[in-house]
């Protein structure tokens, strides 16, 4: 059975789209989430609702629930949709934490035989870093930024002075012999029981591949990993400046709000 965490108050009228506000929906393997957002400073509007991601997470079953939310939310105005997917001209061209059946799937098709409004959808890497560099730190607030979510592999979003340049995947490129997510990830660091020096050493190899490459301004370091900031932020050594994320669990949501109100379509 589907599970549901609600933590808005049930109003019954339908609450109206805001200039300012936005509404972003962040689906991922064990839960699809979602809020309406203030887009003056990135906050929710109220609670987001949170139901719990289907068993078979086919597009049909997933697409149902984000309607559902919509409709309890009472949203009428734009939807900003992230999925754990590369999408490419709003279609669906990988699948990670949900179904395979979603590879192939074009999007737009598929979320407008369940929502009346206009909406959007996108990675959902590239989601949360369009919200940490508008509302994170103010390092990466002008330049290249290059934002990567550690977790079980190495999500990424690049943006230039806060416009996004989609599926950018970084995670896979090669960093010596093997892809960068298969050695400075934060799952590889329990897998294998690294200390956060010994990690850390990884991820500044990771760090000095993509300076080489791209030179950016800054990188944000996103993902639960991030949260223990203080443990390891200042054993890097790397001489581009690295903040943690601000926005945590809320830059998905909110990356998808502004999507939304800016008619993104990767």
């Amino acid at each position: 059975m589907t599970g549901t965490t609600a933590e808005t108050s049930t109003a019954n009228h339908a609450a109206p789209a805001q200039a300012e506000h936005s509404f972003g929906i962040d689906i991922g393997g064990s839960g699809i989430k979602g809020a309406e957002v203030d887009l003056a400073n990135g906050e929710f509007v109220g609670e987001r609702l949170k139901i719990a991601t289907p068993e078979k997470s086919t597009p049909e079953a997933v697409a149902t629930i984000v309607a559902q939310i919509v409709a309890e939310k009472n949203w009428e105005g734009p939807v900003g949709i992230t999925l754990p997917s590369v999408v490419k001209d709003q279609k669906v061209l990988s699948a990670a934490n949900i179904d395979k059946s979603w590879i192939g799937v074009d999007a737009q098709e598929l979320f407008a035989q369940y929502l009346d409004q206009p909406f959007v959808v996108l990675n959902d890497a590239d989601a949360a870093g369009l919200a940490e560099v508008a509302y994170g730190d103010a390092v990466a607030r002008t330049g290249s930024v290059i934002f990567l979510t550690l977790g079980t592999g190495i999500g990424s979003a690049f943006l230039l002075d806060g416009k996004l340049f989609p599926n950018t995947e970084l995670g896979h490129m090669m960093v010596g012999d093997a892809e960068a997510e298969h050695q400075a990830s934060s799952a590889v660091k329990e897998r294998e029981g690294l200390k956060y020096k010994e990690w850390v050493k990884r991820l500044d190899r990771v760090l000095e591949e993509y300076e080489k490459l791209f030179n950016p301004h800054a990188f944000i370091i996103g993902g639960g990993i991030s949260r223990k900031w203080e443990k390891w932020g200042d054993k890097l050594t790397t001489s581009t400046p690295v903040a943690p994320a601000q926005l945590r669990n809320r830059a998905g949501i909110v990356g998808a709000a502004m999507a939304a109100q800016q008619g993104l379509k990767p």
